[in-house]
């Protein structure tokens, strides 16, 4: 049960759909039961073992309901067949088939209902687990594999629909068959049913046993299946690189390593699920066996029970072996599906550190200045920016430059709140941006960085992810803006062409001016260039740089710039080192200062 209570909140849509397939298993166990008990009259026609009744019987209350029925078949049936013994076993054959169409019938409804229960609670796990990944914070995928996370998406979840379907039979169908089953044994001899329940919590401990470290290793089967997704993504990613250095061997090693780690999780795990079948069975074949010799002992000697009775008995005790062995599979499944619930719900319940505040305000303009009040942060144990303060005024263009490592991409970060600084402040208009709501605040900017992030889609797709409302004409004027349109237009299909996976079939400059146009088409007030250009040749940066100066007219601007060639206009440069500001001025303050800036710029002369 607490299985289903993990589930409950994604169960609760399609609850009607559980009462229903859980009212026609009820009926199905119930029609089971009633066709083996259906035999013993027919037996007892056959084999003439009980005296005819002549006299309607009378019902003497529900513990004598079994020879109530037994003896109203009995009387119905001389009375309206009398020596015809044929046509009473017709009859009765008669009832036994439509008593088991019945089962058949139920058992197709009991499955039908459980097909939009399954497939609802499938669907809506995935659906929020998706909505979950996007929305946690980056941080959280610099300590996670990205196949881990598929793993949980794909494999988890369909693991969950495999057990929801086993958890179903195990407290509803397989249970009401047994009990069902147990009852009409009981009503026919409590003596040999003594027995079944000692058999019952004897397989079941046994079985437990069996099954008792199944959920540990269902979880390490999970777990590998995410190592080696994220081997297989980092593969794709890197192939290029992966030919280059000629390293397929390595990387060929450890995926095969870690394949087979899977496969021995998979295969100690699958052994112990196997072996739950014959354990059931064999137990069962056990009791059935010291029920033959029990039972025959009360016939032959004690002549206590009747053989018709005792034949029917025996068909109930052995229809009880399937649903025990059902329970016993269906157990296995359930404890696989608790540990991929888990690591679900380990997802869907984490807390981000970067929840919008109950209140948080939704601004929708900037109108003076950004602020960044003593900030410090790490992402780790050390600092990568300290005590950093610097206001940007509307409208200006502030270039961050310095070597790898000194903090500059973190500003971008901080800024668009990907992560939350540890001291300090950043306030857009004197208000914190924590103040502010995640969305509202990203939407005030525009962000341009360093690897074009785009999407095996079309291009015109691509550009209107910043604004998907946009017309036709507002994403050919983007374009425009961003030096694309001419490239754009000599494309297969124009802006139509699908640009294949991350972009592969546009050169490095095409892509970064199609990021370009994306950021335009957003229109944002304050725009974040993280080294947009580094990554270009030569001519492909002089037409991305136009690009970019023409985006950033009358806009607010934070360049992070690794070639000092790119932002000599700016307002202000500043000058970054370990975290902290060394110098600041525009281009030709600082090379008359003859500091960092100009040391830097000589290298780069050079």
């Amino acid at each position: 049960m607490d299985y289903i209570k993990k589930l409950w909140r994604f169960i609760i849509p399609y609850k009607k759909y559980a009462y229903l397939n859980i009212f026609f298993n009820i009926l199905y166990a119930l029609f089971g039961t009633l066709g083996f008990v259906a035999l013993i009259p027919m037996l007892d026609v056959l084999f003439e073992n009980k005296e005819v009744i002549t006299a309607e019987p009378v019902f003497n209350g529900i513990a004598n309901i079994k020879d109530y029925v037994f003896d109203y078949l009995n009387f119905y049936m001389n009375s309206t067949y009398g020596d015809d013994k044929q046509s009473a076993l017709n009859f009765m054959a008669i009832i036994i088939i439509g008593i088991f169409l019945l089962k058949s019938i139920t058992g197709y409804f009991s499955g039908y209902f459980l097909v939009p229960l399954r497939s609802g609670v499938l669907k809506d796990i995935r659906d929020e687990l998706y909505d979950k990944t996007i929305h946690l914070p980056i941080s959280y995928f610099s300590e996670k594999r990205k196949g881990d996370t598929i793993s949980r998406i794909v494999a988890d979840v369909g693991e969950i629909q495999n057990s929801l379907l086993a958890m179903l039979e195990l407290i509803v169908r397989e249970p009401f068959t047994i009990l069902f089953a147990l009852g009409s044994m009981l009503a026919i001899s409590g003596k040999l049913t003594l027995f079944v329940f000692i058999f019952i919590p004897i397989s079941g401990f046994i079985i437990s046993r069996i099954g008792k470290v199944l959920k540990k290793r269902s979880d390490k089967v999970m777990k590998e299946q995410g190592i080696f997704l994220s081997i297989l993504d980092e593969t794709l990613s890197g192939l290029t690189v992966l030919k280059g250095f000629n390293a397929q061997q390595f990387f060929n090693n450890r995926f095969k390593n870690s394949t087979t780690r899977f496969k021995n999780h998979l295969t100690n795990l699958l052994r112990r699920q196997i072996l739950a079948s014959p354990t059931s069975e064999f137990l069962g074949i056990v009791t059935i066996a010291v029920l033959l010799v029990y039972g025959g002992h009360l016939v032959l000697v004690e002549k206590v029970i009747d053989g018709s009775d005792f034949i029917g008995y025996i068909g109930l005790a052995y229809g009880i072996l399937t649903p025990a062995k059902k329970i016993s599979k269906a157990s296995y499944k359930v404890k696989a599906g608790n540990a991929s619930a888990d690591r679900v719900l380990e997802v869907l319940n984490m807390q981000s550190s970067l929840e919008d505040k109950e209140n948080a305000i939704e601004k929708v303009s900037f109108d003076n200045i950004i602020s960044f009040k003593n900030i410090s942060f790490k992402y780790e144990d050390n600092y990568v920016l300290k005590n950093f303060s610097l206001d940007i005024p509307k409208g200006k263009t502030i270039a961050l430059v310095g070597q790898s490592g000194s903090g500059k991409s973190t500003i971008a970060n901080l800024i668009t709140r990907f992560y939350d600084v540890n001291e300090g402040t950043i306030e857009i208009d004197g208000i914190s941006i924590k103040d502010l709501t995640k969305e509202s605040l990203r939407d005030l900017m525009g962000l341009v960085t360093q690897k074009s992030i785009l999407f095996n889609d079309t291009i015109k797709n691509n550009i209107k992810l910043s604004h998907t409302k946009a017309s036709d004409q507002d994403v050919f004027d983007a374009a425009r803006v961003a030096n694309a349109y001419d490239f754009i237009q000599e494309q297969p299909e124009g802006f139509n062409t699908n640009i294949g996976d991350g972009g592969g079939k546009l050169s490095g400059g095409q892509q970064q001016r199609i990021a370009i146009a994306r950021a335009v088409l957003k229109n944002s007030p304050i725009m974040i260039l993280d080294e947009a250009t580094s990554a270009l040749d030569t001519e492909s940066e002089k037409m991305v740089q136009v690009a970019l100066e023409n985006m950033m007219k009358n806009r607010t601007s934070i360049v992070i710039a690794h070639r000092l060639s790119t932002i000599q206009n700016a307002d202000l440069i500043v000058v970054m080192q370990k975290g902290e500001i060394v110098e600041q001025g525009n281009h030709q303050e600082l090379i008359a200062k003859n500091g960092t800036y100009k040391k830097l710029v000589d290298m780069q002369s050079l």
